[in-house]
């Protein structure tokens, strides 16, 4: 067994490895990735390459991948989603046409039925399902701009389903008729220690763009069971309500009245993506981006009305945080710019999930919200401080294993880390804000010299008040920013391209990083993450009672 020179794995572990091989370790022989047993790391820059195309160019609505192809109330934009657990899933589309202008109209959801026709045979379908379905509208009370009326989106959720099982379905209104053609999904495994998804795709800051399709294409090419979107969907918020569109909002369009958004680019965006999550599923948190400010002060409404989110079936009153177990692992969504404080129903929400989670049944727990807080670039620097004030140290203390988050459009991975301070027991931190959106590159590290922000620009007014201060101890004490790349952070690289999470047992796991200017089957990162639950203290409950293990 050989390792790079890197790798300092104790020999004990190799032999135990050699020996319970066949019961399910996955170090290969010939193996050269490190883990985590290896850390923590030296931390590693890769150069920006010039060469990469740093601003990214929107498709047009002319391009065939966008235009709408069905004709009447056919269903479109279709994908599916998960519910809590392995035996329900979420069928959401489109029908009939969404109107943008001075003078709109909006359709009647109840003229057009929700039903789902489903089985475990191509035809004939065995089963039937109905949901029900609704219209928003974008509407902004100033002379000259645009308002905008949706389709008509159905959320139907299929129930009683069988574990790791093919089903096929047809979505729409058979009374028309107006069905789809016919497509296929797989339910997640049962949850066990040893039941997982063979494949979890993450991806953040996806939009709509030339990078966006490399991005997309290279991620169905590694044939994803699950699809995480880690905020930030179709930037529909860089447009006007007339279609004109920049990198940079602000610096184009000052004098707006309100940001304005272009709700179009949320249909491009299903027609695009349709292929890929009209088959495998798709779960989606919040970012800033899906604000979208309109009258009467409402927000996030295209964001929560297109998506299905299992937030009831887990005990959530709210579509901006929910969790779902995907065989033996827990994924807990959620929101970075709705209340985060201790007293508040989403923190009560967390509790409540994480002592419901039983790690003997999903032993692999991880989180996602899109602000990181352990980011080294100089875009977003410690923006989500006053988030991980507040939640940093319960999630710690029920052992979260891992955390996405993107926001930062670069990719970076952390050491195990709490606290500012390298801790094996701490998470390990993927920021995948890369998947190739048109705001420019994140290139520009806070620890180069004139990089460090000033404290007082840190703050995101949707996040919260002022947080982050000087550090008081380590390396930087006394300072705002780091004068080299802080130890936490193992790994960092400016570079378009998404992640594979691969849960080879209830303690390994492979994470893989994939850059759009490589081949499909080039690694970009790549590291195993082992988990050690016999070190690391975990709060579990015991007859209802919480207690320190």
């Amino acid at each position: 067994m050989t390792f790079s020179s890197s790798s300092s794995v104790p020999a004990l572990a190799a032999i135990t490895c050699l020996v319970v091989l066949v019961l399910g370790c996955y170090w290969p022989v010939e193996a050269r990735i490190p883990t985590t047993l290896d850390g923590p790391f030296e931390p590693v820059t890769i150069p920006f390459d010039q060469s990469l195309r740093g601003n990214a160019v929107d498709l047009p609505e002319s391009d065939h991948r966008v235009r709408r192809r069905v004709k009447g109330f056919e269903p479109e934009q279709i994908s599916v989603s998960l519910s809590a657990n392995y035996d329900s899933v979420w069928i959401s589309w489109v029908t009939g046409e969404s109107q943008i202008g001075y003078n709109i109209k909006p359709l009647d959801p109840k003229s057009v039925a929700s039903v789902v026709r489903y089985g475990k045979l191509r035809y004939p379908p065995t089963h039937e399902a109905t949901g029900y379905s609704l219209v928003y509208n974008q509407l902004y009370p100033f002379e000259g701009l645009q308002n905008y009326t949706s389709g008509i989106i159905h959320h139907v959720r299929l129930t009683g389903l069988k574990p790791n099982t093919l089903y096929f379905y047809r979505c729409g209104d058979p009374s028309i008729p107006a069905m789809s053609e016919i497509y296929h999904f797989r339910t997640m495994p049962v949850s066990g220690p040893w039941s997982y998804p063979e494949r979890i795709a993450v991806v953040g800051d996806l939009g709509l763009t030339y990078n966006t399709t490399t991005t997309i294409s290279h991620l169905t090419s590694n044939d994803p069971n699950l699809v995480l979107l880690i905020g930030d969907v179709t930037y529909a918020n860089l447009y006007l309500t007339n279609g004109t569109g920049s990198d940079c909002y602000s610096c184009s369009f000052p004098h707006s009245p309100i940001h304005e958004t272009y709700q179009p680019r949320w249909d491009y965006w299903g027609r695009f993506m349709e292929n890929l999550i009209s088959k495998v599923p798709i779960m989606v948190i919040e970012g800033n981006h899906e604000i979208e400010e309109q009258a009467e002060n409402k927000t996030f409404v295209a964001y929560s009305s297109r998506f299905a989110f299992p937030s009831e079936e887990s005990g959530s009153s709210s579509t901006f945080y929910y969790s779902f177990n995907a065989g033996g692992i827990h994924f807990i969504m959620l929101g970075a710019y709705i209340d985060f404080t201790r007293s508040g129903k989403q923190y009560k929400w967390l509790e409540q999930d994480l002592a419901n989670v039983d790690r003997s049944t999903t032993p692999w727990l991880v989180a996602t919200w899109h602000p990181p807080w352990y980011s080294t670039y100089k875009a977003h620097y410690r923006e989500a401080e006053c988030m991980r004030l507040e939640m940093e140290e319960l999630l710690y203390s029920y052992g979260v294993d891992i955390v996405f988050n993107g926001h930062v459009h670069a990719y970076e991975r952390s050491n195990r880390v709490y606290n500012y301070n390298l801790d094996p027991c701490g998470p390990v931190y993927l920021t995948v804000g890369d998947g190739g959106n048109r705001e420019k590159m994140a290139v520009k590290y806070a620890d180069e010299p004139g990089n460090c922000p000033e404290p007082s620009t840190a703050p995101d007014e949707y996040i919260g008040g002022f947080c982050a201060k000087n550090f008081t101890s380590g390396p930087a004490a006394g300072k705002f920013c780091w004068d080299r790349q802080p130890d936490y952070s193992a790994f960092r690289e400016s570079s378009f391209g998404h992640g594979i999470l691969e849960v080879k047992n209830e303690t390994w796991a492979l994470w893989t990083w994939y850059r759009n200017q490589d081949a499909d089957n080039k690694v970009g990162d790549q590291i195993y993450i082992v988990r050690q639950p016999d070190k690391c203290h975990v709060r579990q409950v015991l007859k209802s009672w919480i207690v320190d293990v």
